[in-house]
């Protein structure tokens, strides 16, 4: 009895403090949408360790797989963990797929690996002053709510683009024109993406026919066939048929359990005596704006999808959201793992319920098990978990409908905004596009007075964004 007191007690200041009762929610719901959010990021343990140790430094050093695995997963949970106890919000945190491509295609080309993450950690510092002192907030709020809403559908199309390619269902095909096409040679030719089929029409049943737990049951629904198929058939990797599975086999090979290697903690150097200065301020500078509007476009996305923002786009608690942001970009910076920030895949969570950030503890909480069991996350085959991403994709789409387009002012900028998220595959490019239409063709057709003085100043500085490569050459010379 007594400890039935004590449980529902405990139940209670976890409501009250997260608010769940508050938004509609309940703890069921908000652990649902903390493992759905899990499993569809879960993929960044394997995929965030292949694109930073697969690249070499200038000195010719690689990061081991093992350790940027297992401090992508560490700092993952903390910052999930952290994030959702600071701001409440279900918003999952990971390595940024856009930094870390970033830094081992284009800044390991010039730096060391321990150089290249101290100027992640100081983009970080950058962020978390600008978010402290009101700058971050005011530039928000500075953005007219078409952008906002636009960035929201921006995202909605990503998300499903990202899903449609992890499937194999949208495919390079190496010519000029198309650059993309469906499947191989034009048709749907894997096992793999007949399985991604199958698991979004299945998950899109039942999200449509509103089955609880409708995104969570497909996933899983969908990683038990692919198990059997691959049990059956041996199909592999797709490095080693080309018929085979994107990014991880769903089958359990070897021990479930592995020791975190953590010998990546605090490698870190700040002397960047061997580069000149220019390179290191532009390279920040390039950190800063993918950071800096990735984040605020995905957590926009996000509260919209969750029902918690109000008309301007504004959510509860934003400006300790935007500080631990930074926060994150410091720690994976630290941890070698790259900057961490706000996953768009969160969607899937909140389309499967989750609305404060109890539903991070259980998402940070796996995470950080799942740095200990690192084989157990290759089960859920990439292309199940993008079934998932495709079906918050087209959620998020709904957002149009809140967007009048009627005036062309408005029309082109948000037509933009959401047109070059997927097809540059960046949310800072699509961000971009739209801040700086919307400046010109408002400015230069009688709205110019109606044109926010700090709107200006991004525009400006995300045209030097996109002409960053001719600047620093031109600087360098």
């Amino acid at each position: 009895m007594v400890a039935a007191e004590q449980t529902t007690e405990a139940r209670s200041w976890v409501d009250r403090y997260f608010e769940i009762s508050e938004r509609g929610s309940t703890i069921g719901r908000e652990v649902r949408g903390g493992l759905v959010t899990f499993v569809t990021m879960a993929y960044i343990v394997i995929l965030n360790p292949i694109i930073l140790s697969g690249s070499a430094d200038v000195a010719g050093d690689k990061l081991p797989f093992a350790s940027v695995s297992a401090v992508t997963a560490l700092t993952a949970g903390v910052m999930t963990i952290l994030f959702g106890i600071v701001s409440r919000m279900p918003f999952g945190f990971a390595a940024g797929l856009g930094i870390n491509a970033f830094l081992a295609f284009s800044v390991v080309g010039q730096v060391t690996w321990p150089e290249a993450m101290a100027l992640v950690i100081i983009n970080g510092v950058l962020i978390v002053l600008l978010a402290a002192t009101g700058l971050r907030r005011m530039i928000f709020d500075a953005v007219p709510v078409q952008l906002k809403l636009a960035i929201t559908v921006g995202i909605g199309l990503f998300i499903a683009f990202i899903g449609f390619v992890n499937a194999g269902f949208v495919t390079a095909t190496g010519a000029a024109s198309p650059p993309v096409g469906l499947g191989v040679g034009g048709s749907v030719g894997t096992v793999p993406t007949v399985i991604f089929v199958f698991t979004l029409v299945l998950t899109g049943i039942l999200v449509a026919r509103k089955v609880k737990g409708g995104l969570l049951i497909g996933l899983v629904s969908g990683t038990v066939v692919a198990v059997i198929v691959e049990a059956i058939w041996h199909l592999g990797s797709a490095q080693e048929n080309k018929g085979g599975w994107g990014l991880t086999v769903p089958a359990l090979s070897g021990a479930p359990f592995s020791v975190p290697d953590l010998s990546l903690f605090g490698a870190v150097s700040f002397d960047f005596g061997k580069v000149s200065m220019v390179t290191v301020v532009m390279l920040v500078f390039t950190l800063l704006f993918t950071n800096f509007f990735d984040a605020m476009g995905t957590m926009t996305g996000l509260s919209r999808e969750a029902g918690l923002a109000d008309e301007k786009g504004n959510f509860p608690r934003l400006k300790s959201a935007l500080v631990v942001e930074g926060v994150g970009a410091i720690a994976g910076g630290f941890t070698s793992s790259s900057s961490n920030t706000v996953f768009i895949e969160s969607g899937a969570g909140i389309g499967e319920g989750a609305r404060t950030g109890f539903a991070n503890i259980v998402t940070g909480g796996v995470f950080l098990l799942a740095m200990f069991f690192t084989p157990l996350t290759q089960i859920v085959p990439t292309e199940v978990a993008a079934a998932a991403l495709v079906i918050v994709g087209a959620l998020m789409m709904a957002q149009i409908a809140h967007i009048d387009l009627t005036d062309f002012r408005v029309l082109l900028p948000v037509f933009l905004t959401a047109a070059v998220m997927p097809l540059t595959y960046s949310i800072a490019n699509g961000i971009g596009a739209g801040f700086v239409s919307w400046v010109l063709v408002n400015a230069f057709s009688g709205r110019a007075k109606q044109v926010h003085w700090l709107l200006w100043i991004v525009a400006a500085g995300f045209v030097v964004f996109f002409a960053r490569g001719p600047i620093e050459a031109l600087l360098g010379a």
